[in-house]
């Protein structure tokens, strides 16, 4: 009995850091929108080289010991969970948002739920993808539902442009899901490492990207701006720094930490929500008929993903075990 209400606890405290994560990750949509007179290279140039600095400063007390425990290898995957889940996701995500709008990428980045379970439905101990089908339909149902206008109404946008802010969002999808399923079997790999320094590691290696891309950038970069764009723009650097890459990761790690892989796919639900929720505001809009709808079918399908989840402890592996990470 106490081993079952500790792990239901755990799940509680994972869905929790979830949901968390996804409210402050859902910010990044929003960023592109915010500053618009700069490309996506010069956002991701600026928001990962404050990450870089700030988990540099918090990491340098400790980088001897933090450091040592990391091998070889662990320094290898470091740069390419970088380069997917950082650098790359969010030069395609900036793409995509500034040629189809926050409502489209958000659709297409909100199949994450679907890629990731899918993978990790096929980990050692893992929930059977059958029993997940009825939360991954409602999950399919749902994010096609937020962006449904966005499809049927694309508006003036020539359909060459459509394409490629539609081939950005799929790209970043890709992207994303690759970080998300290696960087959980990371972080059970290497169980002496705490999520919080594995973020800040994380932080440092994406950092370093962002200053190798800095000459990129210069050499692209093909107009002036103003003083108060540039201060808008260190702004929103820092504050998505701060919010969504230290803050937000490190919810998402705890997240990864606590739950198995096919729940924790579920979890990146809660960043469509608070995406569509932040492009409510921003256009200053009630929700649609099918905004409501796609809300409604997101959160039944992390419910009934959470259901599938609790079942006798013989039928599962423990959670953080197991996998084959």
């Amino acid at each position: 009995m106490a081993a079952d209400t500790t792990a239901t606890r755990s799940t509680l405290l994972g869905v929790l850091c979830g949901a968390g994560a996804g409210a402050l990750w859902g910010l990044v949509f929003l960023a592109p929108e915010l500053v618009r007179a700069f490309g996506p290279l010069e956002l991701t140039i600026g928001r990962y080289v404050c990450y870089g600095a700030i988990s540099a400063l918090l990491l340098a007390p400790r980088w001897k010991a933090v450091t040592a425990q990391i091998p070889r290898e662990g320094w290898i995957a470091l740069i390419w969970l970088a380069l997917a889940g950082n650098t790359l996701y969010f030069v395609l995500l900036v793409n995509a948002v500034h040629i189809g709008g926050i409502a489209m990428t958000s659709i297409i980045v909100g199949f994450l739920p679907v890629t990731v379970t899918v993978v990790g439905s096929r980990d050692h101990g893992a929930v059977p993808l059958a029993r997940l089908a009825p939360s991954l339909l409602l999950c399919a149902a749902g994010v096609l539902c937020i962006g449904w206008q966005a499809i049927a109404a694309p508006g003036d946008t020539p359909l060459m442009s459509r394409l490629i802010g539609l081939a950005c969002a799929v790209g970043a999808l890709a992207s994303w899901s690759a970080f998300a399923v290696g960087n959980s079997r990371w972080l059970a790999r290497l169980d002496t490492v705490s999520a919080h320094d594995w973020n800040l590691l994380l932080g440092v290696v994406t950092g370093l990207q962002g200053v190798v891309l800095i000459p990129l950038a210069i050499w692209q970069a093909d107009a002036a701006r103003s003083a108060d764009q540039w201060t808008g723009f260190l702004t929103v650097s820092l504050g998505i720094a701060v919010l969504a890459s230290i803050a937000g990761n490190a919810l998402w790690n705890r997240a990864s930490r606590l739950l198995p892989l096919t729940l924790v796919g579920q979890m990146i639900l809660f960043e469509t929500l608070f995406a569509l929720v932040y492009a409510l505001i921003w256009e200053h809009r009630l929700p649609t008929v099918f905004e409501v709808a796609a809300f409604v079918l997101l959160v039944t399908a992390v419910l009934t993903c959470l259901a599938a989840h609790r079942k006798p402890a013989a039928d599962l592996a423990p959670l953080g075990e197991g996998a084959a990470h």
